[in-house]
């Protein structure tokens, strides 16, 4: 694979990743939404096949990483970081330009949603108040559609869940999920680590909403900070090192069991 076709793929592949997967919290929690209130099976379950969907397309592209985590873990298995810069850099712009995706796909939803007095309050009373403290630091009524936050604050906690989410998916990729040569997702892997995430959203998923992506929470963490929403609040920039710090500790961890039990 050239440095052109896995920084081409990895734009697609995590663009399709972020364009589903953001799309289903969309079609879940936005006003006006024909999908409101399907609940957590529903986002579990299409995460799971954005991941199938986003690893078929461009698989024998770049070998569809489409996580930063999945790239480390493999790095570190094969000892090779020649290709890593490549490959994150395609995760973050396609992650970017994914979320971006959704907010065109639910653009009214996004509008109804973020004037509703009910979500965003009276803002004409907010004017009143002035700008909430923190400003940035807090959580906006749409921000998960974009990217994750926790349930409880608690930055120990939190980041194990990533790292512990992390470490199951980093070893289902490298035990299960690897093409002939090694250095990306096959045919059958994609269908495994479709399900893997799928179960890890299930199980895992409560405390912080499974990030285990750095690039997936990132991007459209940034493009949440850059669109113009009204009312749309802060992008939690307090939080956002723990969903990038946790995925790439857990994929280390994993990874190093794997080269330990596995190899």
């Amino acid at each position: 694979m050239s440095n052109s076709d896995i920084f081409i793929g990895e734009i697609i592949g995590t663009a399709v990743l972020i364009l589903l997967g953001g799309g289903v919290v969309a079609a879940v929690v936005l006003k006006r939404s024909k999908a409101q209130n399907a609940g957590w099976l529903a986002i579990t379950f299409g995460w799971g096949f954005a991941v199938m969907t986003a690893v078929y397309m461009t698989g024998t592209l770049s070998g569809a990483h489409l996580n930063p985590a999945v790239t480390l873990g493999i790095a570190i298995k094969d000892n090779d970081w020649g290709n890593v810069p490549v490959y994150i850099a395609g995760q973050l712009l396609g992650a970017m330009i994914g979320a971006a995706l959704v907010w065109i796909a639910y653009y009214g939803q996004f509008h109804a949603h973020l004037t509703d007095p009910e979500i965003v309050g009276d803002p004409a009373e907010k004017a009143i108040e002035g700008p909430h403290d923190g400003g940035a630091a807090n959580a906006g009524p749409v921000l998960g559609v974009f990217s994750t936050g926790p349930e409880i604050r608690n930055v120990w906690q939190n980041l194990a869940t990533e790292i512990i989410g992390t470490v199951v998916l980093v070893l289902a990729v490298l035990t299960q999920g690897l093409n002939e040569s090694g250095k990306g997702l096959g045919p059958l892997g994609a269908l495994i680590v479709a399900f893997v995430v799928v179960g890890i959203g299930l199980s895992l998923g409560g405390p912080t909403g499974y990030a285990i992506n750095p690039a997936r929470d990132l991007g459209p963490r940034i493009v949440h900070a850059l669109l113009p929403l009204p009312n749309k609040g802060g992008s939690d920039w307090s939080y956002a090192w723990i969903p990038v710090a946790g995925p790439l500790i857990g994929a280390a961890v994993g990874a190093g069991i794997y080269n330990i039990a596995f190899a």
